[in-house]
């Protein structure tokens, strides 16, 4: 791998986390304490949807995702039969975004990735979302950047400009590493570098809504320890 990247910055919400499996689980065990059955995957997706339409582009809003992912809650609950669902049930849905699984092949990765370069988490999630999951997963990230640090949220270039400017390097010195176009796309507008990592099971069966990287990435890999290999860790 020819080129200079001094740090990679990881998308964590859906590149980093499987959580269309730790949602939809709570959800259906919500329901099934009510008696209610319905499409759980289908329902965690559009959950998920409309969280990330409610976050993206956000310009120092006074709410974080913790925010959104209750509100869409009520939302759906309203909307699709959920109105059995307690306070208890309710506040347990959005605890579970905080109890999320890492992808399996990532943990190892990041302890060989963090032997020769920076590692940050740089994410739309909120700080304390980072922090319960980096702890529940053992990752040890040498920074981690939530856009609700910044004010401004990706995929706006603010967020990306700030990220790079507060770990000290110029944004072509930095690897933003995703699943989705959209935000690798973002990141290379203001100069960074690309890597796009395959993840055919962020959506469940339904699979991603982008699954094709972009042509324009550096690196395209299906899981981590490639990536790994590729940088020469």
């Amino acid at each position: 791998m020819t080129l200079a990247i001094k740090a990679l910055t990881f998308d964590t919400g859906g590149t980093i986390l499987d959580w269309h499996r730790g949602i939809a689980a709570a959800l259906a065990a919500a329901g099934a304490r009510h008696g209610i059955v319905a499409d759980w995957p289908a329902a965690t997706n559009e959950y998920r949807r409309r969280a990330l339409k409610g976050m993206t582009r956000q310009i120092r809003p006074d709410f974080n995702i913790d925010g959104v992912h209750r509100r869409v809650l009520d939302e759906l609950a309203a909307e699709l039969g959920w109105s059995a669902f307690t306070e208890e049930d309710r506040a347990g849905i959005q605890r579970a975004w905080h109890a999320l699984d890492a992808w399996p092949d990532f943990p190892a990765a990041l302890a060989r990735l963090r032997r020769g370069h920076v590692v940050a988490s740089f994410t739309i999630l909120s700080t304390s979302l980072i922090v319960d999951v980096s702890r529940r997963n053992g990752l040890d990230w040498d920074c981690v950047v939530s856009c609700e640090m910044i004010g401004s949220y990706k995929p706006n270039p603010e967020a990306y400009q700030t990220c790079a400017r507060w770990l000290g390097f110029r944004p072509e010195e930095v690897l933003m590493v995703a699943c989705h176009n959209f935000d690798l796309l973002a990141a290379r507008k203001v100069g960074y570098r690309s890597a796009f990592v395959r993840r055919p099971d962020e959506w469940g069966v339904a699979g991603p809504p982008d699954p094709t990287p972009d042509p324009a990435h550096d690196i395209v890999v299906d899981d981590f320890g490639q990536l790994a290999d590729r940088l020469g860790c």
